[in-house]
């Protein structure tokens, strides 16, 4: 058995009030994570981000341009608080994850992936804002239905397979009413749906704006060439190690599909970490759950909470 680990960083959606206060409480170095995500931030989110993990309220701190810092902080503050750990062997993030796990490998420096996650969900916000839209969960969908889905009720708005989760879930990103014309056309081709408490079509075209605002600041964010694999959520392989490369593709994930699955799918097929140990990091367990739909045999521990 290797020491290296494979860590998994968890995307928005995982937020929950109260998520890193265990971690603060029982680790100096987790609670300086949020001491110095609380410098960096000051007010700008309207009150101090540790404030807002710890107590919510959760109107607020499910709020795409709160939750996403939010989660990047949890997300880290969990990773120092572990102590010692062993070697990176990869790391892999869904949506947001992605920039705890670049971080996590040494592309660039927590206080940098804070400012781009905190620029990062305002943008999406304000896109959301701008073009009304919405995502919906199919249930027991492949991406061809999936996408014959989308192509039935499309009808000239914006309608697109946007996560492809894990076997049986997929995610459509859209304008309002090709959402809603989609969650009858998959019921009627016998599919479950769940509409997702989002505020907006992300990673679908309505991004756009998004994408542009967050391409100019990774253009400025120093950016080095990970330490260890790191899966892009938008072509499921890792990370090239050209920092250019690396900003193109978290600018292109706000209007791109996210191939969760198959990026956790193509990791466990590496030779090199037939061995690894998996891990997944605050806040929650959710993609614990998603591994076993995608490869039942992988075992996750999760680190929700500190041990004991």
């Amino acid at each position: 058995m290797s020491d290296a680990i494979v860590v998994l960083c968890p995307g928005q959606g995982a937020q929950a009030v109260g998520m890193g206060r265990a971690w603060a409480d029982a680790s100096d170095a987790a609670r300086a994570i949020f001491e110095q995500a609380d410098a960096v931030l000051g007010d700008e989110l309207g009150a101090p981000l540790s404030a807002l993990c710890f107590d919510g309220p959760p109107e607020t701190l499910n709020r795409t341009d709160v939750s996403q810092p939010a989660i990047y902080v949890a997300s880290v503050a969990s990773w120092h608080g572990w102590g010692d750990h062993p070697p990176l062997a990869a790391t892999a993030g869904l949506s947001l994850g992605e920039y705890t796990a670049l971080h996590l490998a040494g592309a660039f420096s927590f206080e940098d992936g804070l400012r781009l996650v905190t620029l990062r969900g305002r943008a999406m916000q304000d896109a959301a804002e701008a073009a009304p839209g919405g995502m919906l969960a199919l249930i027991g969908a492949d991406e061809a239905a999936a996408q014959r889905v989308c192509d039935e009720a499309r009808q000239g708005a914006v309608l697109v397979c946007a996560n492809f989760n894990a076997p049986g879930q997929v995610v459509l990103s859209g304008d309002a009413e090709a959402i809603s014309r989609a969650q009858e056309r998959a019921s009627a081709d016998g599919l479950r749906t769940a509409p997702l408490p989002v505020a907006g079509a992300f990673h679908s075209p309505l991004m756009e704006p998004a994408a542009d605002r967050l391409a100019e600041a990774l253009a400025t964010t120093p950016v080095r060439a990970p330490g260890c694999p790191v899966s892009s959520n938008v072509t499921a392989r890792p990370h090239e190690a050209d920092p250019d490369s690396i900003r193109r593709r978290l600018a292109e994930q706000l209007t791109n599909p996210v191939r969760w699955a198959d990026g956790c799918a193509n990791l466990r097929a590496e030779p090199s970490l037939a061995d690894a140990a998996w891990h997944e990091l605050a806040p929650g367990k959710s993609l614990a759950g998603m591994m076993r739909r995608i490869d039942r045999a992988v075992r996750i521990a999760t680190h929700d909470q500190p041990e004991g």
